[in-house]
């Protein structure tokens, strides 16, 4: 599971948070997540975090979950999950709080995480 948000509504959900980022106009813009060129993982954008981690999302009936995916070569350390989970859940609740019921995390890696 990793992150999970439970709400009625996962796709758009996941639709609001690329929206959000993708804004041209910075009120309520998402600046700290980024989609992969692929558009299939996310990642953070800040100089310290960018790219140490990437989050991939999973579409289920009502509930939106993202998991943690190494980069290539390098293996996701204790704080670097932290950090990611964390700020996952940060943003959600600042932006979409009004589309989730429930923000939940797992303090390890589940079988669907990829951290080595």
């Amino acid at each position: 599971m990793a992150i999970e948000f439970i709400t009625d509504d996962a796709r758009a959900l996941l639709r609001n948070f690329d929206t959000k980022i993708e804004q041209v106009e910075q009120k309520g813009k998402i600046t700290t997540w980024q989609k992969s060129t692929d558009g299939q993982y996310y990642t953070h954008t800040s100089n310290d975090w960018h790219a140490r981690a990437w989050l991939k999302p999973n579409v289920k009936t009502d509930h939106l979950v993202f998991n943690i995916i190494k980069p290539k070569n390098q293996n996701v350390s204790t704080v670097v999950y932290g950090y990611y989970h964390g700020h996952l859940i940060e943003t959600f609740l600042n932006h979409f709080d009004q589309n989730l019921s429930v923000a939940r995390v797992t303090p390890l890696p589940t079988d669907e995480d990829r951290c080595s």
